[in-house]
């Protein structure tokens, strides 16, 4: 599947994501490696800490997040990376069990001035299977425009 180009994305456009379960496994395995905190890896310091019981870190969210809306298509072989993100919260937490989806909305189209690509500035809302606000951001991604520079997918 073909991703939009640049001159496809429209303000107000939403486009929503398939849901992605976490297991404390997973959850375990992202802190492990990237935020070990005691409430990210360790189930019996987590029944004791602030969060009451193991919680996904706000980066396993976010990265999450990003892979769900990557896989909707809608920047495949268009993208060309990001220019950065605004406005992040971490709302609630995102506990084992919990499956979370992703919905962005189309805040900002901006042409370069170099041509052949823009940035769109999508408003990232991720929810979980109660419809709760987990994540909010806004990240710039760098699209190709039609006849721009394109990625190439492996």
């Amino acid at each position: 599947m073909a991703g939009r180009y640049f001159e496809d994305f429209r303000i107000g456009d939403v486009i929503e994501s398939e849901g992605a379960t976490l297991t404390d496994s997973q959850i375990m395995d992202f802190a492990l490696r990237f935020d070990p905190q005691p409430f990210h890896m360790d189930a019996a310091a987590a029944a004791d800490g602030p969060f009451q019981g193991l919680i996904a870190s706000g980066f396993h969210t976010l990265s999450l997040t990003f892979r769900l809306i990557r896989d909707t298509g809608i920047i495949t072989g268009t993208s060309l990376g990001g220019s950065g993100m605004d406005e992040l919260r971490w709302l609630r937490p995102v506990r084992p069990g919990d499956t979370i989806r992703a919905r962005v909305e189309v805040v900002e189209t901006i042409p370069s001035r170099r041509g052949g690509r823009g940035t769109v500035r999508l408003a990232y809302t991720t929810v979980n299977q109660r419809g709760e606000p987990v994540m909010t951001c806004i990240m710039n991604h760098i699209i190709a425009g039609r006849g721009g520079p394109q990625t190439v997918e492996v």
